[in-house]
């Protein structure tokens, strides 16, 4: 990844990883699946709103709504419920360990369905570092959890596996002429339309108290800040630098989150908290593979002199 790159990479990790303040307001006050009908819906008609203030044209001709359609429910649709269903039997920090295994299985899926982003012992072990240093920032405690809950446990990690499989699904838009612009207002109206019918049913909206102002706020932030704009950047970091890179973002939304956790709430952050983001920060430099070549670089100099 180049330095542009980059900057996209840490400016997503801020965005979702200041998200999770967000989120928690509005679901203490929103039912589940109404919460993430209204962030799509929302998300969807803020970038409608754009390319018609901007007169341009939304770029998606009736041959991509297909693959639209499944991009909406590998990437937000079927993830949001699966996060959201697990969420409510074990601990959101148990919940942020595996949604950091997407970008493991972003190696194997890209390994597998890709030609140009194959799987690399530099990579396997930029993934394993980070994932590391994610678990160690978590906590050893929450560790002790796993093999509770099976089933919400495995949700998650279904949830993991579909954002890398989306990840995947995203590149073929680049090869059809579709703009990361396009690609983030078709995926968000396509599940804002899935999400629909699924809210009325299980949630009915109709059936609950106004929201307070709050909530609702934070529904807004959630959908225009960390639905339509940073989306439009994820999908435009995957064409640049592939799937696999993109997916690295899910290391460090969780430090992310603990950083503005101590700025914005005073919360103390751990010697552990350090070595975890030393441990993210070794795996990414080794996945850059950069830092690497400078040493090998400095270590074959002196022997050919």
């Amino acid at each position: 990844m180049n330095r542009s790159d980059w900057l996209t990479l840490i400016g997503l990790a801020v965005i979702w990883g200041s998200a999770f303040f967000c989120i928690h307001v509005a679901v203490h006050s929103v039912p589940p699946l109404t919460y993430v009908w209204l962030r799509v819906t929302i998300a969807a008609a803020a970038l409608w709103a754009y390319l018609a203030w901007r007169k341009e044209p939304a770029g998606l001709p009736k041959s991509v709504w297909g693959s639209m359609f499944v991009l909406a429910l590998l990437n937000n649709v079927i993830p949001f419920i699966l996060f959201g269903w697990g969420q409510t039997h074990i601990a959101s920090g148990l919940a942020s360990i595996l949604n950091a295994t997407t970008p493991i299985w972003g190696v194997i899926v890209a390994h597998v369905f890709t030609h140009d982003e194959r799987m690399t012992p530099r990579k396997i072990a930029g993934v394993l570092l980070g994932f590391g240093g994610v678990a160690l920032m978590i906590g050893p405690d929450l560790l002790g959890s796993i093999g509770n809950n099976v089933l919400a446990q495995l949700a998650c990690v279904t949830a993991a596996l579909l954002y890398a499989l989306a990840g995947v699904w995203a590149r073929r838009f680049k090869r059809l002429g579709v703009s990361p612009m396009s690609v983030t207002t078709g995926q968000l109206t396509a599940s804002a339309l899935v999400m629909l019918p699924v809210a009325l049913v299980f949630d009915r909206p109709w059936e609950q108290a106004v929201p307070p102002l709050g909530a609702l706020g934070a529904i807004l932030v959630l959908a225009v800040v960390c639905s339509a704009y940073a989306y439009i950047l994820y999908f435009r970091l995957i064409d640049s630098a592939g799937a696999t890179n993109a997916l690295l973002v899910t290391l460090l939304v969780p430090p992310v989150a603990i950083l503005m956790g101590a700025l914005m709430l005073g919360e103390i952050i751990e010697a552990r908290d350090v070595a975890g983001l030393g441990l993210i920060a070794l795996g990414l430099a080794a996945i850059d593979g950069r830092l690497l070549s400078l040493f090998q670089r400095r270590a074959v100099q002196p022997a050919a002199s």
